[in-house]
């Protein structure tokens, strides 16, 4: 296997690999120029960018900069999704966003992970796990979803949140780590 197919299978890769890292360049030279536009998200100059970055984007995304990740094409978004200042998603493996969805400033959104291992640290060595945020959920400022939580439909995460393991849908949580604070 190579690599990038050892990294969306979830398994250990080294992340110096140069496939890897020429995929990084060329999302980084996208969002370089998506973060400096200061023309409106659609139409315009950062839709087009969008467009060639992400994996999958659906109808009326909008987009405030800046915005980071480290390959683009492994995240995938629904339709009218809102992403606010500062969001930061580490897509090693497949970020799946549902349609309707808002993530506040400064959300964060991590898919790697590292062995807890030092000498497999040392080597570059990670893994990622997938997340999935379902149709009209909302996340708060600041939030981080750590890797592989899946982010139920309707649901919110509070600012500042720390979620570690899945929300079920129509679900508010909220905390460090986040815990279910209501039904809704």
């Amino acid at each position: 296997m190579t690599e990038y197919e050892k990294m969306m299978a979830g398994e250990l890769y080294y992340a110096g690999d140069p496939e890897l890292r020429k995929i990084r360049s060329y999302a980084r030279s996208l969002l370089d120029e998506m973060n400096k536009s200061v023309s409106e998200i659609k139409p315009g100059q950062r839709y087009e960018l969008a467009e060639k970055l992400f994996g999958r984007m659906g109808e009326n995304l909008f987009l405030q900069p800046p915005f980071y990740c480290d390959y683009g094409e492994n995240i995938e978004l629904g339709d009218n999704v809102f992403f606010n200042y500062g969001c930061v998603f580490l897509d090693v493996a497949k970020i799946r966003v549902g349609s309707n969805v808002l993530f506040a400033p400064n959300v964060q959104v991590y898919t790697a992970s590292h062995p807890l291992d030092f000498s497999l640290r040392r080597d570059e060595q990670e893994f990622g796990k997938p997340i999935t945020i379902g149709d009209d959920a909302w996340i708060g400022g600041g939030a981080i979803i750590c890797p592989g939580v899946k982010v139920g439909k309707c649901s919110v995460v509070g600012a500042g949140a720390v979620v570690t393991k899945d929300v079920a849908p129509s679900t508010v949580a909220a905390g460090n780590p986040a815990r279910v604070i209501k039904r809704i």
